[in-house]
């Protein structure tokens, strides 16, 4: 293949630019803010699933205490009835008198008992609900952070983007000036040399593999036409010559 040396000399403009994008590209990836959400939605989900179930208990707690309440309204209001009956003198066998008095008793222990469990559920159900309420501040709080580190990582992006589209376009007006079998070879080696696809020959080495050139390459390349489009023997890469190629 042939090509003007100022063609030559072009791409490897080109391959700068490419270089430039690459790095823009990977930067963008590699943001640190990337990290930092991704840490903070992990905590997040966490502490979000902590909430849920404190919120799950504290609901279950709630139909508890409910539960234990209408217990204790059940058992308070039977005995007021036989209390009731006990004070109108209604009952008058001695044996019902006794058992009367025996069930008022009974009864009097089991409210008792059922408000001790009131008090019980009603301590429980205090706690989750605070739990639940610090689970909600924190919860708050990573939920700003994400806010803040997904602000300052879209502005950063944007930044990128926007010299992303310069270089770009940069690209593309010195591209556009090189022949294009010569750019298409370019682009095929670039994607299979790991984005390096046109190396400048620096004082008699390639500057894409950083191997210096046997003395047999050296005089091939030496006796080369300006415009014959040489390449790296080791890497295979499209070797440009300039001034400084110690030739």
């Amino acid at each position: 293949m042939n090509a003007a040396p100022a063609d030559q000399i072009r791409l490897l403009d080109v391959q700068a630019l490419d270089v430039r994008l690459s790095q823009l590209a990977h930067k963008r990836r590699t943001l640190p803010e990337h990290a930092e959400i991704d840490t903070l939605n992990a905590d997040h989900t966490q502490l979000r699933d902590l909430l849920i179930a404190a919120q799950t208990e504290e609901s279950d707690t709630a139909r508890e205490q409910t539960k234990a309440e209408q217990d204790v309204e059940q058992v308070r209001q039977r005995a007021a009835r036989d209390q009731k009956r006990l004070d109108s003198g209604a009952v008058t066998s001695p044996k019902d008198l006794e058992n009367l008095q025996h069930e008022i008793a009974s009864l009097a222990k089991r409210q008792g008992d059922l408000e001790d469990i009131v008090l019980e559920v009603m301590e429980r159900r205090e706690s989750v609900q605070e739990r639940a309420a610090e689970l909600t501040e924190r919860v708050e709080s990573l939920q700003a952070k994400i806010g803040d580190a997904t602000s300052r990582r879209d502005a950063a992006a944007e930044g990128i983007d926007t010299e992303i589209a310069t270089v770009t376009k940069e690209r593309e007006v010195i591209a556009g000036t090189i022949p294009a079998d010569l750019l298409g070879l370019y682009d095929k080696l670039r994607g299979q040399q790991g984005g390096i696809g046109a190396a400048r020959l620096y004082q008699r080495s390639c500057d894409g593999c950083r191997q210096e050139l046997a003395i047999t390459e050296l005089n091939e390349v030496r006796s080369a036409a300006p415009d014959t489009v040489v390449r790296c023997e080791n890497c295979r890469r499209i070797l440009v010559r300039t001034p400084e190629s110690g030739l």
